[in-house]
Protein backbone atom coordinates (compact mmCIF):
# COMPACT_ATOMS: atom_id res chain seq x y z
CA UNK A 1 0.00 0.00 0.00
CA UNK A 2 2.98 2.57 0.84
CA UNK A 3 4.49 1.32 -2.37
CA UNK A 4 1.22 2.71 -4.32
CA UNK A 5 0.62 5.68 -2.06
CA UNK A 6 4.56 6.78 -3.22
CA UNK A 7 4.07 5.90 -6.72
CA UNK A 8 0.69 8.35 -7.06
CA UNK A 9 2.24 11.20 -5.02
CA UNK A 10 5.61 10.95 -7.50
CA UNK A 11 2.75 10.92 -10.51
CA UNK A 12 1.03 13.81 -8.81
CA UNK A 13 4.40 15.65 -8.27
CA UNK A 14 5.11 15.02 -11.96
CA UNK A 15 2.17 16.18 -13.40
CA UNK A 16 2.10 19.48 -11.62
CA UNK A 17 5.65 19.94 -12.75
CA UNK A 18 5.07 19.36 -16.40
CA UNK A 19 2.00 21.60 -16.52
CA UNK A 20 3.73 24.69 -14.77
CA UNK A 21 6.67 24.28 -17.10
CA UNK A 22 4.27 23.63 -19.81
CA UNK A 23 2.33 26.74 -19.01
CA UNK A 24 5.32 28.65 -19.12
CA UNK A 25 6.92 27.57 -22.35
CA UNK A 26 3.13 28.03 -23.54
CA UNK A 27 3.18 31.72 -22.65
CA UNK A 28 6.92 32.08 -23.86
CA UNK A 29 6.38 30.22 -27.58
CA UNK A 30 2.80 32.44 -27.91
CA UNK A 31 4.70 35.67 -27.60
CA UNK A 32 7.06 34.78 -29.92
CA UNK A 33 4.80 33.61 -32.74
CA UNK A 34 2.65 36.81 -32.34
CA UNK A 35 5.94 38.84 -32.72
CA UNK A 36 7.18 36.74 -35.27
CA UNK A 37 4.04 36.58 -37.57
CA UNK A 38 3.63 40.68 -37.14
CA UNK A 39 6.97 40.84 -38.23
CA UNK A 40 6.93 38.73 -41.32
CA UNK A 41 2.83 39.78 -42.01
CA UNK A 42 4.41 43.20 -41.83
CA UNK A 43 7.47 42.69 -44.38
CA UNK A 44 5.25 40.87 -46.86
CA UNK A 45 3.09 44.22 -46.98
CA UNK A 46 5.21 46.21 -47.39
CA UNK A 47 7.32 44.80 -50.12
CA UNK A 48 3.83 43.87 -51.81
CA UNK A 49 2.51 47.40 -51.79
CA UNK A 50 5.08 47.89 -54.38
CA UNK A 51 4.15 45.56 -58.12
CA UNK A 52 7.14 45.16 -59.10
CA UNK A 53 8.85 44.30 -55.51
CA UNK A 54 9.86 40.77 -56.68
CA UNK A 55 12.49 42.67 -58.46
CA UNK A 56 14.53 42.88 -54.87
CA UNK A 57 14.22 38.91 -54.42
CA UNK A 58 18.06 38.55 -55.66
CA UNK A 59 18.77 41.10 -52.31
CA UNK A 60 16.98 39.41 -50.27
CA UNK A 61 18.51 35.90 -51.18
CA UNK A 62 21.89 37.62 -51.29
CA UNK A 63 21.15 38.73 -48.06
CA UNK A 64 20.30 36.20 -46.24
CA UNK A 65 22.95 34.08 -48.00
CA UNK A 66 25.83 36.66 -46.49
CA UNK A 67 24.41 35.98 -42.67
CA UNK A 68 24.73 32.42 -43.09
CA UNK A 69 27.68 32.16 -44.86
CA UNK A 70 29.86 35.17 -43.18
CA UNK A 71 28.22 36.11 -39.97
CA UNK A 72 26.82 33.02 -38.35
CA UNK A 73 27.74 29.82 -40.15
CA UNK A 74 26.98 27.75 -37.04
CA UNK A 75 23.17 28.35 -37.71
CA UNK A 76 22.69 26.79 -41.05
CA UNK A 77 19.76 24.86 -41.83
CA UNK A 78 16.11 25.59 -42.16
CA UNK A 79 13.25 25.95 -39.31
CA UNK A 80 12.07 23.06 -38.15
CA UNK A 81 14.45 20.32 -39.50
CA UNK A 82 17.14 22.09 -37.14
CA UNK A 83 14.66 21.73 -34.09
CA UNK A 84 14.11 17.92 -34.77
CA UNK A 85 17.59 17.43 -35.43
CA UNK A 86 18.84 18.94 -31.90
CA UNK A 87 16.17 16.95 -30.17
CA UNK A 88 17.58 13.73 -31.81
CA UNK A 89 21.54 14.08 -31.28
CA UNK A 90 21.43 16.57 -28.62
CA UNK A 91 18.49 16.17 -26.48
CA UNK A 92 17.65 19.65 -27.41
CA UNK A 93 19.96 21.70 -26.68
CA UNK A 94 19.73 24.45 -29.29
CA UNK A 95 22.16 27.95 -29.19
CA UNK A 96 20.33 30.97 -28.32
CA UNK A 97 22.31 32.89 -31.75
CA UNK A 98 20.22 30.50 -33.89
CA UNK A 99 17.04 32.18 -32.22
CA UNK A 100 17.72 36.11 -33.70
CA UNK A 101 19.58 34.58 -36.90
CA UNK A 102 16.41 32.22 -37.50
CA UNK A 103 14.13 35.68 -37.38
CA UNK A 104 16.59 38.04 -39.50
CA UNK A 105 17.17 35.30 -42.49
CA UNK A 106 13.66 34.29 -42.83
CA UNK A 107 12.09 37.93 -42.25
CA UNK A 108 14.87 39.11 -45.55
CA UNK A 109 13.36 35.76 -47.53
CA UNK A 110 9.69 36.59 -47.56
CA UNK A 111 9.74 40.50 -47.54
CA UNK A 112 11.79 40.48 -50.93
CA UNK A 113 9.72 37.52 -52.22
CA UNK A 114 11.09 34.72 -51.78
CA UNK A 115 8.81 31.42 -51.69
CA UNK A 116 8.94 29.83 -48.10
CA UNK A 117 6.91 29.64 -44.71
CA UNK A 118 6.24 30.66 -41.40
CA UNK A 119 5.82 27.37 -39.06
CA UNK A 120 9.62 26.04 -39.47
CA UNK A 121 11.11 29.00 -38.39
CA UNK A 122 8.61 29.79 -35.13
CA UNK A 123 9.45 25.85 -34.54
CA UNK A 124 12.76 26.87 -34.07
CA UNK A 125 12.36 29.97 -32.26
CA UNK A 126 10.07 28.45 -30.09
CA UNK A 127 12.73 25.45 -29.33
CA UNK A 128 15.42 27.81 -29.30
CA UNK A 129 13.35 30.00 -26.64
CA UNK A 130 12.85 26.61 -24.67
CA UNK A 131 16.57 25.45 -25.02
CA UNK A 132 17.29 28.87 -23.15
CA UNK A 133 14.65 28.26 -20.24
CA UNK A 134 16.01 24.61 -20.03
CA UNK A 135 19.52 26.33 -19.34
CA UNK A 136 18.56 28.70 -16.67
CA UNK A 137 16.75 25.67 -15.22
CA UNK A 138 19.82 23.20 -15.50
CA UNK A 139 17.63 20.59 -17.43
CA UNK A 140 19.60 18.37 -18.73
CA UNK A 141 18.56 14.69 -20.88
CA UNK A 142 15.13 13.56 -20.87
CA UNK A 143 13.89 16.77 -19.39
CA UNK A 144 15.56 18.97 -21.59
CA UNK A 145 14.22 17.59 -24.55
CA UNK A 146 10.72 17.31 -23.06
CA UNK A 147 10.78 20.91 -22.54
CA UNK A 148 12.39 21.35 -26.25
CA UNK A 149 9.39 19.60 -27.95
CA UNK A 150 6.87 21.47 -25.31
CA UNK A 151 8.33 24.35 -27.60
CA UNK A 152 7.98 23.39 -31.09
CA UNK A 153 4.28 22.03 -29.67
CA UNK A 154 3.30 25.49 -28.87
CA UNK A 155 4.82 27.28 -31.52
CA UNK A 156 3.28 24.75 -34.01
CA UNK A 157 -0.42 25.02 -32.41
CA UNK A 158 0.11 28.99 -32.19
CA UNK A 159 1.58 29.60 -35.92
CA UNK A 160 -1.16 27.30 -37.10
CA UNK A 161 -4.31 28.36 -35.26
CA UNK A 162 -5.09 24.43 -34.05
CA UNK A 163 -3.73 23.77 -30.52
CA UNK A 164 -4.61 20.19 -30.92
CA UNK A 165 -3.32 19.44 -34.42
CA UNK A 166 -0.21 21.32 -33.64
CA UNK A 167 0.63 20.45 -30.10
CA UNK A 168 0.44 16.69 -32.04
CA UNK A 169 2.21 17.90 -34.58
CA UNK A 170 5.15 19.02 -32.67
CA UNK A 171 5.58 14.96 -31.45
CA UNK A 172 4.52 13.56 -34.57
CA UNK A 173 6.81 14.89 -36.66
CA UNK A 174 9.96 14.04 -34.50
CA UNK A 175 9.49 10.30 -35.53
CA UNK A 176 8.24 8.32 -39.29
CA UNK A 177 5.36 6.34 -37.34
CA UNK A 178 5.55 6.27 -33.67
CA UNK A 179 4.67 9.48 -30.86
CA UNK A 180 6.15 9.76 -27.13
CA UNK A 181 3.57 9.26 -25.60
CA UNK A 182 5.19 10.73 -22.38
CA UNK A 183 4.99 14.19 -23.36
CA UNK A 184 1.58 14.61 -24.65
CA UNK A 185 0.26 15.76 -21.63
CA UNK A 186 3.11 18.92 -21.24
CA UNK A 187 2.72 19.54 -25.11
CA UNK A 188 -1.17 19.48 -25.36
CA UNK A 189 -0.78 22.42 -22.34
CA UNK A 190 1.49 24.28 -23.87
CA UNK A 191 -0.37 24.06 -27.25
CA UNK A 192 -3.30 24.95 -26.07
CA UNK A 193 -1.84 27.97 -23.74
CA UNK A 194 0.41 29.06 -26.52
CA UNK A 195 -2.88 29.43 -29.00
CA UNK A 196 -4.76 31.27 -26.79
CA UNK A 197 -1.96 33.75 -25.74
CA UNK A 198 -1.85 34.38 -29.32
CA UNK A 199 -5.24 34.80 -30.01
CA UNK A 200 -5.08 37.36 -27.05
CA UNK A 201 -2.47 39.41 -28.26
CA UNK A 202 -4.00 39.55 -31.50
CA UNK A 203 -3.06 36.82 -33.85
CA UNK A 204 -5.78 35.94 -36.76
CA UNK A 205 -5.87 33.11 -37.83
CA UNK A 206 -8.16 31.59 -41.09
CA UNK A 207 -10.94 29.13 -40.37
CA UNK A 208 -13.63 28.02 -43.28
CA UNK A 209 -15.84 25.43 -41.97
CA UNK A 210 -16.98 23.90 -45.43
CA UNK A 211 -20.75 24.73 -45.81
CA UNK A 212 -21.09 21.60 -48.40
CA UNK A 213 -19.61 18.18 -47.88
CA UNK A 214 -20.75 15.44 -50.23
CA UNK A 215 -23.11 12.55 -48.82
CA UNK A 216 -21.18 9.54 -48.45
CA UNK A 217 -21.62 7.26 -51.60
CA UNK A 218 -19.47 4.34 -53.08
CA UNK A 219 -18.48 6.58 -56.16
CA UNK A 220 -17.48 9.29 -53.66
CA UNK A 221 -15.53 7.31 -51.41
CA UNK A 222 -13.53 5.82 -54.58
CA UNK A 223 -13.38 9.23 -55.55
CA UNK A 224 -11.32 10.46 -51.88
CA UNK A 225 -9.14 7.17 -52.33
CA UNK A 226 -7.78 8.29 -55.46
CA UNK A 227 -7.24 11.84 -54.16
CA UNK A 228 -5.02 10.40 -51.84
CA UNK A 229 -2.97 8.45 -54.08
CA UNK A 230 -2.72 11.71 -56.29
CA UNK A 231 -1.52 13.55 -52.91
CA UNK A 232 0.85 11.15 -52.07
CA UNK A 233 2.41 11.54 -55.65
CA UNK A 234 2.19 15.77 -55.58
CA UNK A 235 3.87 14.95 -51.57
CA UNK A 236 6.83 13.33 -53.25
CA UNK A 237 6.90 15.86 -55.96
CA UNK A 238 7.25 18.06 -53.49
CA UNK A 239 9.81 16.65 -51.40
CA UNK A 240 11.81 15.63 -53.98
CA UNK A 241 11.60 19.34 -54.98
CA UNK A 242 13.21 20.63 -52.02
CA UNK A 243 16.11 17.82 -52.75
CA UNK A 244 16.43 18.77 -56.45
CA UNK A 245 17.12 22.79 -55.31
CA UNK A 246 19.49 21.59 -52.89
CA UNK A 247 21.66 19.32 -55.45
CA UNK A 248 21.57 21.78 -57.89
CA UNK A 249 23.02 24.54 -55.85
CA UNK A 250 25.97 22.01 -54.66
CA UNK A 251 26.42 21.16 -58.27
CA UNK A 252 27.09 25.41 -59.72
CA UNK A 253 30.46 25.87 -58.64
CA UNK A 254 30.44 29.30 -57.38
CA UNK A 255 30.27 31.17 -53.99
CA UNK A 256 26.40 30.86 -52.62
CA UNK A 257 25.86 34.65 -52.37
CA UNK A 258 26.54 34.61 -56.43
CA UNK A 259 23.91 31.38 -56.71
CA UNK A 260 21.65 33.46 -54.55
CA UNK A 261 21.56 35.90 -56.86
CA UNK A 262 21.55 34.41 -60.11
CA UNK A 263 18.14 32.14 -58.38
CA UNK A 264 16.38 35.50 -57.24
CA UNK A 265 16.99 37.57 -60.67
CA UNK A 266 15.38 33.78 -62.58
CA UNK A 267 12.49 33.72 -60.20
CA UNK A 268 11.82 37.43 -60.56
CA UNK A 269 12.06 37.15 -64.37
CA UNK A 270 9.78 33.85 -64.27
CA UNK A 271 7.38 36.16 -61.82
CA UNK A 272 7.14 39.14 -64.47
CA UNK A 273 5.85 36.48 -66.97
CA UNK A 274 3.46 34.57 -65.17
CA UNK A 275 2.68 36.69 -61.99
CA UNK A 276 3.17 37.09 -58.42
CA UNK A 277 1.10 33.97 -57.59
CA UNK A 278 4.18 31.86 -56.41
CA UNK A 279 5.76 34.12 -53.97
CA UNK A 280 6.18 34.63 -50.60
CA UNK A 281 3.60 32.91 -48.03
CA UNK A 282 0.69 33.05 -50.88
CA UNK A 283 -2.08 33.16 -48.27
CA UNK A 284 -4.31 34.63 -50.98
CA UNK A 285 -3.96 31.84 -53.35
CA UNK A 286 -4.90 29.58 -50.45
CA UNK A 287 -7.86 31.28 -49.31
CA UNK A 288 -8.79 31.39 -52.89
CA UNK A 289 -8.42 27.68 -53.84
CA UNK A 290 -10.12 26.82 -50.28
CA UNK A 291 -13.03 28.75 -51.17
CA UNK A 292 -13.20 27.01 -54.55
CA UNK A 293 -11.70 29.87 -56.89
CA UNK A 294 -9.99 29.18 -60.09
CA UNK A 295 -6.60 28.51 -59.54
CA UNK A 296 -4.07 27.36 -62.68
CA UNK A 297 -3.53 23.69 -62.77
CA UNK A 298 0.18 24.07 -62.67
CA UNK A 299 0.23 26.42 -59.38
CA UNK A 300 1.00 23.50 -57.23
CA UNK A 301 4.25 22.38 -59.69
CA UNK A 302 5.07 26.05 -59.84
CA UNK A 303 5.47 26.83 -56.01
CA UNK A 304 7.37 23.76 -55.59
CA UNK A 305 9.79 24.59 -57.58
CA UNK A 306 9.84 28.19 -56.34
CA UNK A 307 10.19 26.68 -52.91
CA UNK A 308 12.87 24.63 -53.88
CA UNK A 309 14.72 27.60 -55.55
CA UNK A 310 14.37 29.78 -52.42
CA UNK A 311 15.45 27.21 -50.02
CA UNK A 312 17.97 25.92 -51.91
CA UNK A 313 19.88 29.06 -53.13
CA UNK A 314 20.80 30.77 -49.38
CA UNK A 315 16.77 31.88 -49.43
CA UNK A 316 15.26 31.06 -45.53
CA UNK A 317 11.77 29.61 -43.79
CA UNK A 318 9.22 27.30 -43.75
CA UNK A 319 7.67 24.80 -45.73
CA UNK A 320 4.64 24.44 -44.08
CA UNK A 321 2.67 27.24 -45.59
CA UNK A 322 4.23 26.14 -49.13
CA UNK A 323 2.97 22.62 -48.50
CA UNK A 324 -0.64 23.64 -47.62
CA UNK A 325 -0.33 25.90 -50.98
CA UNK A 326 0.62 22.80 -52.63
CA UNK A 327 -2.07 20.67 -51.21
CA UNK A 328 -5.05 22.74 -51.54
CA UNK A 329 -3.85 23.98 -55.16
CA UNK A 330 -3.52 20.08 -56.67
CA UNK A 331 -7.00 19.93 -54.79
CA UNK A 332 -8.83 22.48 -56.87
CA UNK A 333 -6.94 21.19 -59.73
CA UNK A 334 -8.09 17.47 -59.35
CA UNK A 335 -11.66 18.85 -58.30
CA UNK A 336 -11.96 19.41 -62.41
CA UNK A 337 -11.14 16.11 -63.31
CA UNK A 338 -12.64 14.22 -60.74
CA UNK A 339 -15.95 16.46 -60.69
CA UNK A 340 -15.89 17.18 -56.91
CA UNK A 341 -16.78 20.56 -55.17
CA UNK A 342 -13.42 22.20 -55.37
CA UNK A 343 -13.61 23.59 -51.99
CA UNK A 344 -14.03 20.17 -50.79
CA UNK A 345 -10.76 18.52 -52.46
CA UNK A 346 -8.76 21.56 -51.43
CA UNK A 347 -9.49 21.43 -47.81
CA UNK A 348 -8.49 17.61 -48.34
CA UNK A 349 -5.50 18.24 -49.82
CA UNK A 350 -4.54 21.05 -47.59
CA UNK A 351 -4.19 18.17 -45.04
CA UNK A 352 -3.09 15.42 -47.32
CA UNK A 353 -0.14 17.09 -48.57
CA UNK A 354 1.09 17.82 -44.72
CA UNK A 355 0.38 13.97 -43.88
CA UNK A 356 2.49 13.03 -46.87
CA UNK A 357 5.36 15.32 -46.88
CA UNK A 358 5.80 15.40 -43.31
CA UNK A 359 4.86 11.96 -42.18
CA UNK A 360 1.93 13.24 -39.43
CA UNK A 361 -1.44 11.69 -40.84
CA UNK A 362 -3.04 11.82 -37.48
CA UNK A 363 -1.67 15.81 -37.02
CA UNK A 364 -3.55 15.92 -40.57
CA UNK A 365 -6.33 14.36 -39.59
CA UNK A 366 -7.45 16.50 -36.26
CA UNK A 367 -6.52 19.87 -38.48
CA UNK A 368 -9.02 19.51 -40.78
CA UNK A 369 -11.30 19.14 -38.25
CA UNK A 370 -10.11 22.19 -36.20
CA UNK A 371 -10.04 24.25 -39.86
CA UNK A 372 -13.00 22.96 -41.91
CA UNK A 373 -15.32 21.33 -39.32
CA UNK A 374 -16.40 17.23 -38.64
CA UNK A 375 -18.21 16.76 -42.01
CA UNK A 376 -15.28 16.46 -43.95
CA UNK A 377 -12.81 14.88 -41.68
CA UNK A 378 -13.53 11.18 -42.11
CA UNK A 379 -12.51 11.81 -45.89
CA UNK A 380 -9.79 13.60 -45.26
CA UNK A 381 -8.11 11.15 -42.63
CA UNK A 382 -8.76 8.59 -45.33
CA UNK A 383 -6.66 10.73 -48.00
CA UNK A 384 -4.37 11.64 -45.33
CA UNK A 385 -3.26 8.05 -44.52
CA UNK A 386 -2.92 6.96 -48.11
CA UNK A 387 -0.94 9.99 -48.62
CA UNK A 388 1.56 9.20 -46.11
CA UNK A 389 2.04 5.67 -47.38
CA UNK A 390 2.41 6.95 -50.82
CA UNK A 391 5.22 9.43 -50.29
CA UNK A 392 7.15 6.37 -49.21
CA UNK A 393 10.46 6.74 -47.06
CA UNK A 394 11.09 10.43 -47.50
CA UNK A 395 10.19 13.24 -45.61
CA UNK A 396 10.48 17.31 -46.52
CA UNK A 397 11.92 16.95 -42.58
CA UNK A 398 15.27 14.64 -43.77
CA UNK A 399 16.25 14.35 -39.86
CA UNK A 400 12.76 12.15 -38.50
CA UNK A 401 13.71 9.05 -37.19
CA UNK A 402 12.28 6.04 -38.79
CA UNK A 403 10.25 4.12 -36.42
CA UNK A 404 8.59 1.76 -39.15
CA UNK A 405 8.33 0.58 -43.06
CA UNK A 406 5.51 1.77 -44.74
CA UNK A 407 5.65 -1.77 -46.48
CA UNK A 408 6.54 -5.14 -45.85
CA UNK A 409 8.23 -5.55 -48.79
CA UNK A 410 10.35 -2.94 -48.30
CA UNK A 411 14.19 -3.64 -46.07
CA UNK A 412 14.90 -0.27 -44.70
CA UNK A 413 17.11 0.57 -41.24
CA UNK A 414 14.69 1.78 -38.86
CA UNK A 415 16.37 3.96 -36.29
CA UNK A 416 18.25 5.56 -38.52
CA UNK A 417 17.47 9.70 -40.05
CA UNK A 418 15.22 9.20 -43.08
CA UNK A 419 17.95 11.31 -44.69
CA UNK A 420 20.32 8.11 -44.69
CA UNK A 421 17.73 5.57 -45.03
CA UNK A 422 18.21 3.49 -48.08
CA UNK A 423 15.11 1.84 -48.69
CA UNK A 424 15.73 -1.75 -50.98
CA UNK A 425 12.51 -4.24 -52.06
CA UNK A 426 13.02 -7.51 -50.55
CA UNK A 427 10.80 -10.61 -51.97
CA UNK A 428 8.22 -11.88 -48.99
CA UNK A 429 6.15 -14.94 -49.33
CA UNK A 430 2.66 -13.97 -49.61
CA UNK A 431 2.56 -10.40 -50.50
CA UNK A 432 0.90 -9.33 -53.50
CA UNK A 433 4.22 -8.84 -55.68
CA UNK A 434 4.75 -12.12 -55.23
CA UNK A 435 1.27 -13.15 -56.09
CA UNK A 436 1.91 -11.59 -59.05
CA UNK A 437 4.95 -12.94 -60.24
CA UNK A 438 3.79 -16.50 -59.27
CA UNK A 439 0.54 -15.93 -61.82
CA UNK A 440 3.31 -14.38 -64.29
CA UNK A 441 5.22 -17.33 -64.41
CA UNK A 442 2.76 -19.72 -64.56
CA UNK A 443 1.29 -17.95 -67.47
CA UNK A 444 4.78 -18.14 -69.09
CA UNK A 445 4.78 -21.92 -68.49
CA UNK A 446 1.42 -22.39 -70.21
CA UNK A 447 2.64 -20.43 -72.93
CA UNK A 448 5.82 -22.28 -73.82
CA UNK A 449 3.89 -25.30 -73.51
CA UNK A 450 1.40 -24.48 -76.04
Amino acid sequence: MKKRIKEETVIFVSVFKWIVLATAVGIITGVSTTVFVSAINFGSLLGQKYHYYYFLMPLGLLLSAVIIKYIFPSAAGHGADKAIEAIHKRSGKIKPLEVPVEFIRTFLTLTFGGSAGKEGPSAQIGAGLASILADALRFEGTDRRKLVICGISGAFASVFGTPLAGAIFGMEVLFVGSILYDVLLPSFVAGVISYQVSSWLGLTYFYNPLTFVPVFSQAFFIKVIIAGVFFGIVSLIFVETLKLGKRLSSAIKAPLELKAVFAGAVMAAITYVLGREYLGLGLDVIQSALEGGEVPWYAFLMKSAFTGATLGFGGHGGIGTPIFYVGATAGSTLSKILSVDPSVLAAIGFVSLLAGAANTPIAASIMAVELFGPEVAPYAAIASVISFIITGHRSAYPSQVLAIKKSGSINIELGAEIKEAVPQYQQRDGSLISYARLIWELAKRIKSKR
